[in-house]
């Protein structure tokens, strides 16, 4: 199947690890120009821009902070001036939080602690949106991804205020499709289950994942490459006519 990105121009959020970096292979594999962004890991965001051709000008790392809203206006700026167009926007960068305590009840978490987690998971991404958006409409085309949760979906405990901040994402795009769709942009969200990222063999113990994985109806958690999959697909021509849709990666949870 051709999927039509190749000479396409896409910026992936949150690109140095994990989705990110995984979403960032599979554009490029496509034959798509491919802007890294970082929070703070350049190395790494070097790093991967030169697997991805660097050299040829066909990736590049560029900054990116969801607490600094004029960042999104600086990244969008930075794709348009060195490539002309922004074609594919994959909103993949997270904030993470202070997970609530066990005993701790829900509303004894002070707001310092749980609105960064709102505000800076839903209002830079909808900045960032709002940047791409006008270039896609001028050129007829364009589709953009945004990465939830399965905690959005199915619910977690202690995760209330970063499922609800990833819920938002689903409204935003329920809604956005009317706007957005008979200038042909398309846009959806994927929400992965738990994936095997470094983060997660990091910080999830053995048996937590063993229990989740016998959960699972695959018999296996998923991979960052099979959430770039669903991604790609979304984003590319291949996808015609699909939008403001919610697809959970998830092997069946």
């Amino acid at each position: 199947m051709d999927l039509g990105l190749r000479g396409r121009t896409v910026l992936v959020t949150g690109a140095t690890s994990g989705i990110g970096r995984a979403v960032a292979r599979a554009f490029s594999g496509e034959g798509a120009r491919v802007a890294v962004s970082y929070r703070n890991d350049r190395a790494a965001a070097e790093e991967l821009a030169q697997e991805l051709g660097a050299a040829q000008d066909r990736a590049f790392p560029v900054a990116y902070a969801l607490d600094d809203p004029v960042s999104p206006r600086r990244v969008v700026a930075a794709v348009e001036e060195r490539w002309g167009s922004l074609d594919v926007l994959v909103a993949n960068a997270v904030r993470w939080g202070v997970r609530r305590a066990p005993g701790t009840p829900f509303e004894n978490v002070p707001e310092e602690d749980w609105l960064p987690v709102v505000d800076g998971n839903l209002a830079p991404v909808i900045r960032t949106v709002q940047q791409a958006v006008p270039g896609m409409r001028r050129r007829g085309w364009g589709r953009i991804a945004l990465i939830s949760s399965h905690n959005a979906l199915g619910g977690n405990r202690g995760q209330e205020f970063y499922g609800a901040a990833k819920a938002g994402l689903h409204g935003l795009a329920r809604s956005l499709m009317w706007d957005l769709g008979g200038d042909g942009l398309l846009v959806n969200v994927v929400c992965p289950g738990l994936t095997v990222t470094e983060r997660m063999l990091k910080g999830l113990p053995e048996p937590v994942r063993a229990r989740e994985t016998a959960a699972t109806p695959t018999g296996r958690l998923s991979d960052p490459e099979d959430v770039a999959s669903a991604v790609l697909f979304l984003c590319s021509a291949a996808n015609g006519n699909i939008t403001g849709e919610s697809l959970t990666v998830a092997g069946g949870r």
